[in-house]
């Protein structure tokens, strides 16, 4: 009977020898979780509407069948890490001791901005990653987050999230890494990397398609052809299953044309399992399976939405069981739903709970931790470099006659005035999925649980002899401009005024941005445009640093002189060291190396863009709507230049080989920095429209004013692979131009740019936008000859970087 079911697992004799033992009420058990200390508080949508039947049932009731996972036993409600894991310990033992099987419970957490734990340290969030550049980094804070879950009994933590960013109106951006498949591909694995090297497995979220909902909104429908899944929103999946070697993966909400991912056995099974290969778990995203009847009306009924996710590929119903237990069983019984089925999926998870070793016979039988740190000093060191190498600087003007630009900060400038809804919040610092945001919010009246300076007492600490006076001048929400005056009396009695604004990340409707926040408008919210542009009007030089979960439309605060500060500084969520972070990248004590991970928006009408658009998908003269970006992926100045030179790329190479461009990075300012050298190409004729830019592969370059360095690519031609007409992933023979340069848009610049002061380009339709600085080399032709290729599993995907 199991020959007919697609992808059937191999069991090893312990998961056979239970499986053989089990019956169809302890299968059900095993592919539901249970959701502890469910209060009112919501964090996963549509939460109250399903309800909690269970409520007041003694614990030992609701898993005489056993249990596959406990849900978020650390991350409901604020407890003390100690406390509860000797609880767990407990209540892991009673499972092996009680039940007729004795299986422990896989306990699985949100780990997206850290562990989402009270007192658990406060990573920058995923959008941060990606600014970075740093998979390296990105590695070592992934081992750091699987190091305090191992400690406290978790196996299985929800992140990361690989969906590719399309439309910045969408509220989950700041969950994401960038718009780019490679970038979010490469960090991503990194994550994974760190993660599960610590024998915590990991989640990919969400698969698939979901971050390309119509007009940004949460949970909408998908519009997306076959070309765009396997080209845009499947690579960095496929790279985290084949390189990074992840053992979870969570479905989708989205439908993609009328189909519900959690219900389409073609993504779950043929793609994911039979094409990419996976042998892991699939997780359901809460609720994802009552949603197939609730949301979707593609299930009559709980049975027949468990039946259609379990036989698509959804193993495990998270976070409880309202569709994988009774419905489902009632079904099996009824003759309706083969039991192979469930067979199948408990395979996989007996399969997982063996890896993790819940099933040895000394599971939990130690004791569990007396002293928990979870936010070590190497917590922090790690914390406070990701976040300074996150800092994207997008404009910093001369200040007139102080014969350099406002940043950083000079010596003089002791007279500062510090003003903005986030110049003193601490919860401006994290974004939606940290434990702050995602849970105290519903606990006023505990703290943080760790040190997390805002930006007002990290530049206190910063500058001890300089008198800073602060003024909120308005909130993040809202039209109050009541204290618009005060800020504008501060800032003008100060030598630099600086400005901070942004977000406030929540859940659905609680915050300005975050899953269910999305947006018809890319204003900064409330009226913090227009404090800006007060504060401008002071003549004071203005800073403006930006907190923020997605790109805003500030055209006006980069283009417009009228209304221009002096410097921008973007900050996607650096987290709990990221006023110190920003308060050493504003005084010099560290340098910005950060580089746009998404496209900054010209406009909400702008929207969805993408930087690897066709050359239709750009400005041109016969459409009055712009839809170029302000400032470009990549983009990110420094508080030092740097020139690229001697470009020399492979003339020929097989279209199933690999090809080597090296280049000579030379710092030519009077300051170290770190630059991020971006390996561009554009396949110039092929069987389908290509980008006018695409990403091949990147580094980070630190050097001593006046150091130059000689940087390699080793790039596999798979990087230049694309879906055909025929729905297969070829490389094509062909000419290729390569170029490298310090931003996406930077290839068609005509004039060499000062990366400090900025300058003017003319993109490829005539059209001058200010201040988009950034060099480029010459471009080189690479020509790819042999027939067509069609690339395998085996092909080789990552681009080796070497610096002599």
């Amino acid at each position: 009977m199991t020959a007919d079911i697609p992808a059937f697992p191999t069991a090893s004799p312990r998961v056979s020898e239970l499986l053989a033992r089990m019956t169809l009420e302890e299968k059900a058990a095993q592919l539901v979780g249970y959701w502890l200390d469910q209060g009112g508080e919501v964090v996963a949508p549509m939460q109250n509407e399903m309800g909690h039947a269970d409520a007041g049932v003694a614990l030992s009731d609701i898993t005489r069948d056993g249990i596959g996972h406990y849900t978020r036993v650390y991350g409901t409600r604020p407890v003390d890490p100690a406390e509860r894991a000797a609880w767990l310990w407990e209540e892991q033992r009673r499972l092996k001791r009680e039940t007729r099987l004795g299986i422990p419970a896989l306990v699985h957490e949100e780990c997206l901005t850290g562990l989402a734990a009270w007192k658990a340290a406060s990573f920058p969030t995923p959008l941060a990653w990606g600014a970075s550049f740093d998979p390296e980094l990105v590695t070592e804070m992934g081992a750091l987050i699987g190091e305090s879950m191992r400690d406290l009994g978790i196996h299985q933590g929800l992140a990361p999230v690989l969906d590719v960013i399309r439309d910045p109106r969408w509220g989950r951006v700041d969950e994401c890494i960038g718009e780019d498949p490679y970038l979010v591909g490469t960090v991503g694995t990194a994550y994974v990397h760190g993660l599960q090297s610590t024998g915590v497995h990991a989640t990919l979220k969400h698969f698939l398609g979901y971050s390309g909902s119509r007009a940004g909104r949460n949970h909408a429908p998908v519009s997306a052809g076959p070309r765009e899944v396997a080209d845009i929103f499947l690579p960095p999946f496929e790279m985290a299953i084949r390189d990074g070697r992840a053992r979870s993966v969570m479905n989708s909400y989205a439908e993609i044309d009328g189909v519900p991912v959690g219900s389409d056995p073609a993504l779950l099974t043929g793609l994911l399992r039979e094409q990419l290969g996976f042998d892991g778990v699939v997780v359901a995203d809460y609720f994802a399976v009552a949603f197939l009847e609730a949301m979707h009306a593609v299930a009559a009924d709980r049975g027949e939405a468990a039946q259609s996710a379990l036989t698509a590929g959804i193993d495990v119903e998270l976070p409880s069981g309202d569709a994988y237990l009774a419905p489902l069983v009632d079904r099996v019984r009824s003759g309706m739903l083969d039991e192979a089925y469930l067979d199948r999926a408990v395979i996989r998870v007996l399969t997982q709970k063996e890896e993790l070793g819940l099933l040895d016979e000394d599971a939990f039988e130690g004791q569990p931790p007396q002293d928990v740190d979870l936010d070590s000093p190497r917590h922090r060191a790690v914390a406070r470099l990701l976040a300074e190498e996150s800092l994207v600087l997008l404009s910093n003007d001369p200040v007139p006659d102080a014969g350099g630009p406002v940043l950083p900060l000079a010596a003089s400038a002791r007279r500062i005035a510090l003003i903005g809804p986030n110049a003193d919040r601490a919860e401006a610092l994290q974004g939606c999925y940290s434990f702050a945001n995602h849970v105290l919010a519903h606990h006023p009246g505990y703290e943080v649980g760790f040190e997390i300076p805002s930006v007002r007492e990290a530049l206190v600490e910063a500058l001890p002899a300089a008198d800073i006076v602060v003024a909120r001048g308005c909130n993040v929400e809202g039209g109050d401009r009541s204290g618009f005056d005060e800020a504008a009396a501060a800032a003008a009695d100060a030598d630099v005024a600086i400005v901070v604004v942004g977000d406030q990340a929540g859940l659905f409707g609680r915050g300005t941005v975050g899953e269910g926040n999305d947006v018809e408008s890319l204003e900064l919210p409330g009226v913090q445009r227009q404090l800006v542009q007060r504060l401008v009007e002071t003549g004071t030089p203005i800073v403006m640093v930006m907190l923020t979960g997605r790109p805003y439309a500030i055209g006006w605060a980069l283009d417009d002189a009228a209304s221009r500060p002096a410097a921008v500084l973007q900050s996607f969520f650096p987290g709990e060291e990221g006023g110190r972070a920003i308060a050493a990248v504003l005084t010099g004590a560290a340098s910005p190396s950060g580089r746009l991970p998404v496209s900054l928006p010209r406009s909400a009408g702008a929207q969805p863009y993408s930087y690897l658009h066709p050359t239709l998908g750009g400005a041109s003269d016969v459409t009055s709507a712009d839809s170029t970006p302000v400032r470009p992926f990549g983009f990110g100045l420094a508080y030092t230049s740097f020139a690229y030179d001697d470009l020399d790329v492979d003339h020929r190479t097989a279209t199933d080989g690999r090809f080597n461009a090296s280049v000579t990075v030379t710092n030519t300012g009077d300051r170290a920095g770190t630059d991020v050298v971006q390996l561009y190409a554009r396949d110039l004729v092929a069987s389908v429209t290509r980008p006018v830019a695409q990403l091949l592969g990147y580094a980070r370059v630190t050097l001593a004013a006046g150091e130059s360095r000689r940087v390699s690519f080793d790039v596999p031609t798979t990087r230049l692979a694309f879906t055909d007409r025929r729905g297969a992933k070829v490389v094509e023979p062909g000419d290729i131009d390569v170029w490298v340069a310090a931003h996406s848009a930077a290839a068609s610049s005509t004039t060499e740019m000062d990366a400090a002061t900025g300058g003017v380009i003319s993109n490829s339709r005539g059209r001058d936008h200010r201040e988009i600085p950034g060099t480029a080399t010459p471009r080189r032709t690479l020509v790819l000859t042999g027939g067509v290729h069609v690339v395998t599993a085996a092909d080789a995907r990552i681009v080796e970087v070497a610096q002599e």
